[in-house]
């Protein structure tokens, strides 16, 4: 029976910070992409797509509210009352990588701030960061959890940092698209035509 059971389960333990506040509007389906750089432990080697599906693990790390679109603000009290316990993690969604962009002109980035929930001085900001004019566009098409799974934060998840390798599986088998594919598909072509196409 176990074994049947070990079967029926799709596990996934990869999970990839970002903001409370955006982890809620990609799962509203508000959002489809993520500008990212690189934590302050991933030192030189900055930032880089790893995995093809992962947990996103909301956190209040380095948020800042003067960095999120205004469009946002209104959700951010939301986002905050709705915070777990101390010490804790709650997780709601997995992603799957539905394309990565590498995008080094910043101009590019000013037609799809749609899609990311940043101002565009946090955009401009993590292009230049470290002198190294560069960010990843991450776009993935994200699935709610049949139910919030609530787990201890452990020292080893904390910190400036992208990716985390969590203790143990979680299964996602019956996790359901926040957005239809019609839609997505679309979403996903106005990116390309700003940016080009996908790395």
């Amino acid at each position: 029976m176990t074994d049947i059971l070990s079967a029926a389960m799709d596990p996934e333990r990869v999970a990839l910070k970002e903001w409370a506040v955006l982890v809620d509007a990609m799962g509203r389906g508000d959002l489809i992409a993520m500008i990212r750089k690189g934590g302050i432990r991933e030192k030189r080697a900055g930032f880089d797509v790893r995995h093809d599906r992962f947990l996103l693990y909301p956190t209040f790390f380095h948020e800042k509210v003067h960095e999120l679109d205004a469009r946002f603000h209104s959700t951010l009290d939301a986002s905050h009352a709705d915070r777990p316990p101390e010490g804790m993690i709650q997780l709601r969604y997995v992603a799957n990588v539905a394309a990565v962009w590498l995008v080094t002109d910043l101009e590019r980035l000013r037609a799809i701030d749609a899609e990311h929930g940043l101002t565009w001085g946090a955009v401009e900001s993590r292009f230049r960061y470290r002198d190294d004019p560069r960010v990843h566009v991450v776009a993935a098409r994200v699935a709610k959890l049949p139910a919030i799974v609530t787990i201890p934060e452990t020292r080893r998840y904390t910190g400036c940092v992208s990716w985390v390798k969590l203790d143990d599986d979680l299964d996602v088998s019956d996790a359901a698209p926040v957005i239809d594919e019609a839609t997505l598909a679309r979403r996903l072509g106005a990116l390309e035509s700003a940016l080009g196409a996908p790395a």
